[in-house]
């Protein structure tokens, strides 16, 4: 399993020139990471790994040839790269390693914050002590609380500027992604961020997992060999008749046919009476839905889902309306809680691929899938807390080009079942027994 990477400043105010070594973990090597020093006074960035360790190590004075430590001696000091983000490493002149990160700042603040409604609540208790009522042990407490709760919010107001103003960037920058991504036909894929395994129960197989993304709410994994042709067969004989326009949902609950999405589709009821025999159909569905609870922690059951869905593109060159579908979330996708029948989950599986075009592109996450035979993608956009993605999972089909391209996608749902179907809601997400009249 690749460790995870972590931006580091390592800020010099030692006043002294430093050199910084990464510690091998098991020769105890030190390897120069500094090229040569560091100067007095500068801040050096470096890109390393949870848990590797450094030695920043002062160097001689240019002009004595001495270091400042007692007995002249050169002083060191020691630091391991932690699990959090935003980590400053600040070596002061008495050569005091201090380590800052996003959780020791939050707890910092945090400590400032009530250390003031501290001294307003204990100033309110000033000649007091001595007959502290109910009433008035209230109050303070009252007191304290409301002071915390209005400096707790003026933070979380200049947080969430923040937050919004990031994400603002983020998503313009998406855009220019999406454009720079479809449009460039030598494209490759985005490489993993790590890797697992995925036990398949039904076919004994370990199934390769390249981890795209990985958050709370936001997960994007690319599986290996996990359709096969006799799977992919089967759905296509099964849609031939069947296949139509492909539709977007509209703001009414229903749906509609739009630009956005140029395909062709067909849903494909599951014979699950039939999946004891080996149907392909029934197999491949249990093997989405044994992934979708590996990969989420969920404990998701086929009854009450959405069929199988079978969608084909037919590339007609350069065109102005091409075969795509345009960036879009198949959830809600604005980090509001989940609601009750929606969708959480899905699985994008490639049968034909198109000779140009056709990727998977994840314009919020610089994520670009290409696909290939047999693998699948698979994203998921809410948190075990039932909070959903932040536009992470974002996505489209980009325009193909040359060739075809056959899928079978799987929308999973979460709070359906054998009494409410996932039709029993709109595609805004309302219960039909639930709009009244």
């Amino acid at each position: 399993v690749a460790a995870e990477a972590r931006d580091i400043a390592i800020e010099n105010n030692s006043g002294s020139r430093i050199e910084i070594y990464w510690i091998h973990p098991q020769t105890k090597e030190r390897m120069l990471q500094s090229s040569p020093y560091v100067y007095n006074g500068a801040i050096f960035n470096l890109n390393s790994y949870v848990t590797h360790a450094f030695e920043a190590r002062e160097m001689p004075g240019q002009k004595t040839g001495l270091c400042k430590g007692q007995g002249n001696a050169c002083r060191s000091g020691y630091f391991t790269v932690n699990e959090h983000v935003d980590q400053v490493i600040i070596v002061s002149s008495d050569w005091e390693i201090d380590h800052t990160d996003n959780v020791s700042i939050a707890r910092d603040v945090a400590a400032d914050l009530m250390s003031d409604c501290e001294r307003i609540a204990k100033k309110s208790l000033t000649g007091k002590t001595k007959n502290i009522t109910t009433k008035t042990a209230m109050q303070v407490i009252e007191s304290l609380v409301e002071c915390a709760e209005g400096k707790v919010a003026k933070e979380i107001d200049v947080a969430n500027e923040e937050v919004l103003f990031q994400e603002r960037i983020r998503t313009t920058m998406g855009d220019h992604w999406e454009n720079y991504t479809c449009a460039d036909k030598n494209m490759t894929m985005t490489e993993p961020k790590d890797q697992t395994v995925f036990f398949d129960r039904k076919s004994g197989k370990r199934l390769s997992v390249d981890v795209m993304l990985d958050r709370p709410a936001s997960k994007i994994h690319v599986i290996r060999n996990f359709i096969t042709k006799a799977e992919c067969d089967a759905m296509e004989l099964a849609a031939q008749p069947r296949l139509h326009a492909a539709t977007v949902a509209d703001d009414k609950g229903g749906s509609r046919l739009s630009d956005n999405r140029k395909a062709k589709q067909a849903g494909i009821s599951v014979p699950w009476g039939e999946e004891a025999q080996g149907h392909p159909i029934a197999v491949l569905s249990r093997r989405v839905y044994d992934y979708t609870n590996f990969a989420t922690g969920q404990n998701i059951e086929h009854h009450g889902q959405e069929d199988l869905m079978s969608i084909q593109y037919v590339g007609r060159g350069d065109v102005e309306a091409p075969d795509r579908y345009m960036p879009h979330c198949d959830g809600d996708c604005k980090g509001q809680p989940h609601r009750d029948g929606g969708r959480f989950a899905t699985m994008v599986m490639y049968c034909v691929v198109p000779e140009i075009g056709g990727a998977t592109n994840f314009k919020n996450s610089a994520v670009h899938v290409k696909p290939e035979v047999g693998t699948a993608t698979f994203f998921s956009y809410m948190d075990n807390d039932g909070k959903t993605d932040k536009g992470f999972t974002e996505h489209s089909g980009c325009p193909v080009i040359k060739g075809e391209k056959k899928i079978v996608t799987q929308w999973v749902r979460k709070g359906v079942d054998k009494d409410n179907r996932w039709d029993s809601w709109n595609t805004l997400g309302i219960k039909y027994d639930a709009m009244g009249d």
